[in-house]
């Protein structure tokens, strides 16, 4: 796989819990999500000049969590362009993700859009740790057991913009103790205090782990927009570990995503390789029905392979 990242990149997730890789998208795959984006979420944004302004909340009201700030999100697939619906299985970001977790084979657990606009919500939160609507357990202490969240940039992200700020690791571990993953009221001047920007430009990915400290910041351009993709890696087989349940969701035009994914891109939604001992003549036959325009070519040759060498063996124990 054609890989875009370092093995600094992964040794300052796991010992930072995040990291940023600039232009890890190029801008020609990028634009057409961005089109897309556009097409999709623009006329959402408010229109009138009382709407734009900065929305206030109420006094001791500073940095609470409220449905406006989830507007606008809608989960694999997607009525979108085919590389809306491929970006969150690139080659290169699944190549990443084996390398972070230490694993051969990984799992999309988790692909949804986000777009923002000034003047829509008070987006400023509060320090906090992502596991808690991940996972029912905590996050593990081995990284082949962890997750992995992206934020894709679609647009450019600048402070103010609602770029996210975060606080690594050994900062929070100083602060509060080691492997905190709760802060309460007052830690949050302490943590805002050694905070960073993940702003960026169009094509960033941010990396970071469910149990680094981290808030969302407010829109404060006239007229601003922040278009992101958040996307979640597990090491398949990782049950402690999920968010979306892609079956849910069989309605959705899945196949924008079947009928234009290699088998290793949908493996990493459950898709039996290749090979399998699932694909069998029924298998393959039904499958085929269900979405008539997947080419299940791969499947079938693999299948025919396995069939005649399994042939072959009974011929010479026969001999």
């Amino acid at each position: 796989m054609d890989k875009r990242h370092s093995l600094e990149h992964v040794t300052q997730w796991r010992e930072e819990g995040f990291t940023i890789i600039e232009d890890f998208f190029r801008p020609d795959e990028i634009n057409p999500i961005f089109s897309d984006f556009e097409e999709i979420y623009s006329h959402l944004a408010p229109e009138s000049e009382a709407a734009r302004e900065l929305i206030k909340k109420p006094p001791g009201a500073f940095g609470a969590m409220h449905h406006k700030q989830f507007q606008n999100i809608d989960s694999l697939p997607y009525q979108a362009s085919v590389d809306t619906n491929l970006i969150s299985l690139h080659p290169s970001l699944i190549a990443l993700a084996q390398d972070l977790l230490g694993v051969e084979q990984v799992h999309l657990y988790q692909s949804h859009t986000w777009a923002k606009f000034t003047g829509e919500a008070d987006y400023d939160q509060l320090h906090h740790c992502d596991f808690g609507n991940h996972t029912l357990t905590v996050p593990s202490d081995q990284p082949s057991q962890r997750s992995i969240d992206f934020i894709v940039y679609i647009s450019d992200v600048s402070d103010d913009l609602g770029a996210l700020h975060y606080v690594t690791k050994p900062d929070s571990d100083r602060l509060l103790a080691p492997g905190a993953v709760v802060a309460d009221a007052a830690d949050q001047p302490k943590l805002k205090a050694v905070e960073r920007s993940a702003a960026a430009g169009a094509g960033t990915l941010v990396v970071h782990s469910i149990d680094t400290f981290h808030r969302g910041t407010n829109l404060s351009r006239p007229n601003g927009k922040r278009y992101t993709m958040t996307v979640g890696y597990k090491a398949a087989g990782n049950d402690m570990i999920g968010f979306h349940v892609w079956q849910a969701g069989a309605l959705k035009p899945w196949p924008l995503v079947l009928n234009n994914a290699k088998p290793e891109q949908l493996a990493c939604l459950g898709i039996p390789l290749p090979g399998s001992s699932y694909w069998t003549p029924r298998t393959l036959a039904l499958t085929q029905a269900r979405w008539p325009e997947w080419d299940l070519t791969p499947w079938r040759i693999a299948a025919q392979n396995i069939d005649s060498d399994h042939r072959s063996g009974e011929l010479a124990q026969s001999n």
